[in-house]
């Protein structure tokens, strides 16, 4: 299993068939998950085309991540948490600046954490997607009005996605102190071989 620290991120490649299971070891901390084919990074993970295919807008177990070119990216294999956003872009300094108290605020959110492990892959900011923000408690009532609640993920909670072509990924451990009952804590995450 490897940590990610608290307010950080990591890239990676995930291979077809391989899987990636998250693990919330603290419990209540989110991970943004972006996705990129190896091939052409200008194909990234959809959240339009997923909530499409999967008509609605909670995924969970069984359920398919697509590309912008309506491919097949990651499959949820197992969830233990059933709860995860993919509406909200990574928290960012812009983020903090605009939605935190003056002075309050962390300079540095999962956006510039992604920038930075995903500059080796050619990935630049703006190729950045909306991320899947697993284990993120986004709450819509019927105005349309958003709020986010502290997770529902308990210390151990876990989801594992299987690579349904060669991805590069980008995974953090949160910095948004909203989303994350104000304690920020790590994330881990560990790759298989092949498909389970």
């Amino acid at each position: 299993m490897i940590a990610i620290p608290p307010s950080s991120g990591t890239a990676f490649v995930l291979r077809a068939r391989q899987t990636l299971t998250v693990v919330d070891p603290c419990g209540e901390q989110v991970a943004d998950l972006v996705a990129f084919s190896l091939d052409d990074i200008r194909e990234v993970v959809s959240s339009g085309r997923t909530f499409d295919y999967a008509s609605k807008t909670r995924l969970t177990t069984g359920d398919i991540i697509y590309s912008n070119r309506s491919n097949q990216m990651l499959t949820i294999a197992s969830d233990t948490v059933g709860t995860h956003d993919f509406m909200l872009t990574p928290c960012s300094a812009d983020t903090f600046r605009i939605l935190y108290p003056p002075g309050n605020a962390p300079q540095r959110g999962c956006f510039e954490n992604l920038a930075e492990a995903l500059a080796p892959y050619g990935v630049t900011p703006d190729n950045i997607p909306v991320a899947f923000n697993i284990f993120m408690n986004v709450k819509i009532d019927d105005a349309g009005a958003i709020t986010v609640c502290a997770p529902i993920s308990r210390a151990g909670d876990r989801i594992t996605l299987v690579a349904g072509m060669d991805l590069i990924i980008g995974l953090t451990a949160c910095s948004a102190p909203m989303s994350n009952n104000n304690r920020l804590k790590l994330i881990q995450y560990m790759i298989s071989p092949e498909n389970i």
